[in-house]
């Protein structure tokens, strides 16, 4: 009952402060009489193409009238200095191989309006339809391939618009969560490789979703879903969650996430509660001089499991504690009319019993898997840090070229290391799997460069 307690003040104290952004747009119906004003559209009073995380768009030329068209490209290569023999790349949800040129991602989709029905389809092909479904352990419980059926699909739901307040919306399906504040989307972002913080937290939810706007500057959303970026559901219970975006001003942005559910596999006595709050502030914006524009996001995250043999703080009956704290800091500086920029920053997390952190792919090793070479077993230690150097090129809003040196270190051995950690000849046997002879080579860190090219239109 006390954790019970603890999340209910986070809720209402969160609900007071702040949350992410969204697209909605008041419409008017015209067969009314004297319908009266329009209410302002959420988020438009202010130009807001600065944030990490959010679309730097101003035009729209696939627009019309029932439908706005979106094409996404997004090409990497990734070079590592530890040069695994395999190019392999671990602890990675945006890049999948090293070494080589990757299609990382191409989406095809958009928006549907017609009258206040709503509706958004946005494909993913490339490395993203492998990447994304073997980080979701909920498809080997029950029937059919989930893991399959979703592979394709980024976002995908329907909904409906109400003309209440600034706008009501109910959706339902396939939806981004934006908790850890990055976009699952490259070229939203300020970096390429996210933070732990990012990387390591949830990029869709599958349920419903209810966004409230009570003014043109205040979010509201509440979801119910099938679990932590579940396709299916973990356990007999869903999940439950809430955002709270406010931006009192143009050079402003707060968002809180709160999550709370049950999202071990097959262990319903298990709670996961998880809480993820960000700030972010534009502190300069001359357009017309050299330095162009400059702002900075700073992102805090705390969690736990607590029940089903772990506890969420210390020790007790032989049960570990398993949490979860991390940070991710990020300054973005704008040269040359925004043509140009330069981001630095990273990160930090601990998270004993490694719940969030991603599995290595060893021997073909998926969430659902998991692996002996690299165990998640309860109070398993796992401290990281990042930092990262990243150069963009932005001749248009539409396209961005973009040069990245991170440098990655856990206290455990965690990366690829020069030997690959895929056993000879390929992977053998059950995915995952011991495999007699075979020992992968795991280094504690990773320096390394990615070279993107990414378009949005």
């Amino acid at each position: 009952m006390s954790q019970m307690r603890i999340f209910l003040s986070t809720a209402v104290l969160s609900f007071a402060l702040v949350v992410s952004s969204a697209h909605a747009e008041t419409e008017v119906d015209k067969t009314l009489p004297n319908p009266g004003p329009a209410a302002a559209v959420p988020f438009a009073f202010a130009d807001f193409t600065w944030l990490n995380g959010n679309s730097r768009q101003t035009e729209f030329p696939l627009d019309t009238k029932y439908f706005t068209g979106q094409f996404m490209v997004d090409v990497n290569s990734a070079y590592s200095f530890n040069n695994p023999k395999d190019n392999s790349l671990t602890g990675s949800t945006n890049s999948g191989r090293t070494n080589e040129l990757q299609l990382q991602q191409l989406g095809i989709g958009g928006d549907f309006h017609y009258k206040n029905v709503r509706g958004r389809l946005m494909t993913q092909f490339g490395m993203y339809s492998t990447m994304t479904p073997r980080n979701d352990a909920s498809p080997s419980r029950g029937q059919w391939n989930l893991a399959d059926a979703y592979r394709y699909v980024s976002e995908a739901y329907g909904g409906y618009h109400w003309d209440i307040w600034n706008g009501i919306n109910l959706d339902a399906g396939i939806f981004m969560s934006y908790i850890g504040l990055e976009s699952y989307y490259n070229y939203e972002n300020w970096n390429y490789q996210m933070s732990y913080v990012s990387a390591n937290t949830p990029w869709f939810f599958n349920g419903l979703r209810l966004q409230i706007f009570p003014s043109d500057r205040l979010k509201t959303e509440f979801w119910l879903v099938n679990g932590w970026q579940a396709y299916g559901s973990f356990n007999e219970t869903p999940g439950v969650g809430w955002q709270i975006l406010w931006r009192p001003s143009g050079n402003w942005s707060f968002v809180t996430n709160e999550y709370y559910g049950k999202d071990t596999l097959n262990n319903n006595a298990r709670l996961r509660f998880h809480s993820d709050t960000s700030a972010q502030y534009k502190y300069y914006d001359q357009p017309a001089n050299t330095i162009s524009r400059a702002a900075a996001s700073f992102t805090l995250d705390v969690g736990c499991e607590s029940g089903g043999g772990v506890n969420c703080v210390g020790s007790a009956d032989g049960n570990p504690s398993q949490n979860f704290v991390g940070f991710m800091a990020y300054n973005r500086v704008w040269f040359d009319h925004n043509r140009f920029g330069l981001t630095l920053g990273g990160g930090a997390i601990s998270n004993p019993g490694r719940y969030l952190v991603l599995v290595p792919p060893i021997n073909g090793a998926t969430a659902s898997t998991g692996t002996p070479y690299f165990t998640a077993n309860k109070g398993d230690s796992f401290r990281a840090w990042d930092g990262s150097v990243t150069f963009d090129y932005m001749p248009s809003e539409f396209i961005t070229y973009r040069f990245e040196f991170v440098h990655r270190r856990a206290n455990v051995p965690y990366f690829s290391g020069p030997g690959g950690i895929t056993p000879t000849g390929g992977n053998n046997g059950t995915p995952g799997a011991l495999v007699p002879g075979f020992e992968p080579d795991l280094a504690r860190f990773e320096n390394r460069i990615n070279l993107a090219m990414m378009i949005r239109l």
